[in-house]
């Protein structure tokens, strides 16, 4: 009876021994997708355990890298390219994915006042296009025509864009209406691959999709993540200020991050809508949320508002925080922000 009892002592103590094996932190960066720096970090057991979480989660970036590409077809798949392609001249059949992304456009659109627009590809394409060539021809770089922005912000109507859930279709009523999905579909990916993650139990992870960034629950030992806000006036990778927060997501657009210079200023790809120019009144907008496709979506809306508008904004969306850092360098945090995270 005693040898009974001392080997369900030695067994129960094995169980939670190995229950409290150390987790050690695994990472691994990828930079064939979404034109961008992807990073996915997570606390194992080892790193046989990551490797597997990650089988499931590669080949989802793979397909909506293709799926939600703007620029590029692939064979054997209808992506956003193909529908701002052919979709004018009858409606393209996608996938769910797709349609499903589309649909969070047009909701934002409405709850935005307009400002986010996801059929104002017409528009950025130009802004895109003049970019391009200054990064190949710096010396020679130029703002798009204003009479071709104003030509081209004639398409920018959302309603033309139309979607049949039924047949799993897309059409758009004008040939010159184009789709870009630049404001939301990295977060919305971030958000995808999270719901994977935490299905297969997943409990301390960090994904980061070239900034946007979300924390799958907390540290080992329930500590929280220490996220550090980049400083946009360094040239190093220096932060302004250090949040600790865990499940949640964070995002931040800035003017330091993708811009090209004309005549010593600054012009950076977050454009306006109403003025179709880029605005300058800020250095960046970081957005804290729990969802991701939430975040990209506010940041990229309230860079171009005031920061009164925009705090009239996030009253409308529950457990929303905003970090405003003005020209000057000036921080403004919305309600709730420093109490919460700091």
């Amino acid at each position: 009876m005693r040898k009974l009892l001392l080997l369900n002592v030695i067994v129960i103590l094995l169980i939670v021994l190995t229950g409290c094996k150390k987790q050690e932190l695994y990472s691994k960066t990828y930079f064939e997708y979404f034109d961008t720096v992807i990073t996915i970090s997570g606390y194992e057991k080892n790193k046989e355990e990551f490797n597997n979480k990650l089988l499931l989660i590669e080949p989802l970036l793979e397909k909506y890298h293709k799926l939600y590409d703007i620029y590029y077809e692939y064979s054997g798949i209808n992506n956003l390219c193909t529908v701002n392609k052919k979709a004018y001249i009858e409606p393209v059949e996608v996938e769910k994915e797709i349609i499903d992304l589309l649909e969070y456009g047009f909701k934002m659109y409405d709850k935005t006042n307009k400002v986010l627009n996801i059929a104002m590809g017409s528009v950025l394409k130009l802004w895109h296009n003049e970019r391009e060539y200054a990064s190949e021809y710096p010396y020679d770089a130029k703002i798009p025509d204003i009479n071709k922005l104003k030509e081209a912000s004639k398409y920018m109507n959302i309603d033309d864009v139309v979607i049949d859930k039924e047949k799993s279709t897309i059409y758009i009523k004008n040939e010159y209406t184009k789709l870009d999905v630049g404001a939301i579909a990295k977060g919305y990916v971030c958000d995808r691959l999270t719901d994977v993650l935490v299905n297969i139990e997943a409990t301390s992870y960090i994904l980061n999709l070239g900034g946007n960034i979300k924390l799958i629950g907390s540290k080992p030992r329930n500590k929280d993540f220490n996220v550090g806000i980049q400083d946009p006036t360094s040239n190093a990778t220096s932060n302004i200020i250090t949040l600790s927060i865990c499940d949640y997501s964070i995002v931040t657009s800035g003017s330091y991050q993708r811009y090209y210079m004309v005549d010593n200023t600054r012009y950076h790809h977050i454009i306006n809508p109403k003025t179709l120019m880029p605005e300058n009144n800020y250095l960046s907008v970081t957005v804290i949320s729990k969802e991701s496709v939430l975040c990209d979506s506010l940041s990229t809306t309230l860079f171009n508002l005031s920061i009164s508008e925009g705090k009239e904004l996030i009253k409308d969306f529950n457990d929303v925080y905003v970090m405003w850092i003005d020209i000057d360098k000036n921080i403004t945090y919305s309600d709730g922000l420093e109490s919460k995270f700091m």
